[in-house]
């Protein structure tokens, strides 16, 4: 699945997102591109959660 987070825009906001997924699930394979604001990853955890979890760490999705 793939999230656009506009809210990242640093090297910190790329670990606190890589950390918050990987509470969820960590198994998860996660991949960030800093430049287009892009998280993809392939998880276990549906959807929902995952976006809830990352707008309540301050990375709301769109």
């Amino acid at each position: 699945m793939e999230f656009d987070i506009p809210a990242m825009t640093c090297g910190h906001c790329v670990k606190a997102v890589t950390q918050t997924v990987q509470l969820l699930d960590p198994d998860a394979k996660i991949s960030v591109e800093l430049a287009t604001k892009k998280l993809t990853l392939q998880t276990t955890k549906d959807r929902q959660t995952v976006a809830t979890a990352l707008t309540e760490a301050g990375y709301p999705t769109h």
